[in-house]
């Protein structure tokens, strides 16, 4: 039974883990260029060892557009249907700005607690 219960409880934690993650990776993977969805899935399978659908990314995508730090455009593609293009704002890179001050002053506390010894 505790085997489960610590089963259970690392499969919450990691879930909440990840829901803080993904709009951070997301940012941060349209800083260098703009992106559609299905690019982005491919990215962050590439990148990380999270996993996300199609379900996931787009309702993502569409908040952080209701927030202001991306815009999105539909571009024609040579062959096949045409793609959305989400792109981060000056908005959005400033926020990331502050999101990688954040997460390096959280790593950097994490690391401390993790190199401590107890005496």
């Amino acid at each position: 039974m505790e085997s489960e219960n610590n089963e259970y409880f690392i499969a919450k934690w990691k879930s909440q883990y990840k829901k803080g993650l993904l709009e951070y990776i997301i940012i941060l993977l349209l800083r260098s260029r703009p992106c559609y969805g299905y690019e982005l899935i491919s990215d962050m399978n590439q990148f990380t060892s999270l996993e996300i659908a199609e379900g996931t990314i787009y309702p993502l995508l569409n908040r952080l557009k209701k927030e202001g730090l991306v815009t999105s455009e539909w571009a024609e593609q040579e062959s096949g249907i045409p793609r959305k293009y989400y792109k981060l704002t000056e908005d959005g890179l400033a926020i990331l700005g502050t999101m990688n001050e954040y997460v390096g002053s959280l790593n950097s506390s994490v690391e401390k607690i993790l190199k401590k010894q107890i005496l």
